[in-house]
């Protein structure tokens, strides 16, 4: 009883430990998502299959990076392209039953207009002219959004944006993603249920098999 007290309080502590650290780099980061998988490609400059398991020394992002997001006042955003930065947003929504969804993209221009920071914006992958040559007008993003100021002409709001990438980790970005997939989901039922096996059934199981042997031993002493 005492070891599975100890195992219980354990992954309590782990689990609390994991949430507060989530809680803890949302506030130290002022950033909504601090840490973001790549999951798209839209990023990636290079040439045949956007990995950073098969890339991984290129200056861009990959699916499979693992990204640290800060949170950034729409006016400090740096514009000054190639090396502007790289924002992430909620996604604009074309009509109310669009689910919320965030992108990742490089920022080209910005625009105040009453008093609301406008983005033109590029994924670096995009386009003929990729991440670092200088893109043409036709070759930005165009974004729209059925709700006033969240976007204009084109650009995006501030009102969308969440952050600037500041760091990259790559190949961790992989785990992630499976453990958000189907699959991976499905592992840590799996890891899960093996868990509570060994916590709370296989010990029970040891202890009424013990008890039934030296019941039958018993009966044969007498």
């Amino acid at each position: 009883m005492k070891r599975r007290s100890k195992i219980l309080i354990i992954l309590t502590i782990t689990a609390i430990g994991l949430v507060g650290s989530w809680f803890a780099l949302k506030v130290a980061l002022s950033s909504e998502y601090p840490i973001l998988p790549v999951s798209k490609s839209n990023m990636c400059t290079s040439s045949g299959e956007c990995n950073e398991l098969a890339h991984p020394f290129t200056a861009t992002l990959h699916i499979g990076d693992l990204i640290i997001v800060k949170g950034i006042n729409a006016k400090d955003v740096s514009t000054a392209y190639p090396n502007s930065e790289i924002l992430v947003f909620y996604s604009p929504k074309t009509d109310l039953a669009d689910v919320d969804a965030l992108v990742i993209t490089r920022a080209i221009a910005k625009e105040e207009r009453s008093g609301i920071t406008y983005f033109r914006t590029k994924s670096d992958g995009e386009g003929a002219n990729v991440w670092p040559a200088m893109p043409n007008e036709f070759e930005c993003d165009v974004w729209s959004d059925y709700r006033e100021n969240f976007t204009w002409n084109g650009m995006i709001s501030d009102r969308l944006l969440i952050g600037k990438v500041v760091f990259r980790i790559p190949w961790l970005g992989h785990v992630v993603l499976f453990v958000q997939s189907f699959f991976g989901l499905i592992l840590i039922f799996l890891l899960m249920a093996a868990i509570i096996i060994v916590i709370f059934v296989f010990p029970k199981f040891k202890r009424e098999k013990r008890s039934c042997t030296q019941r039958v031993e018993n009966g044969f002493e007498t």
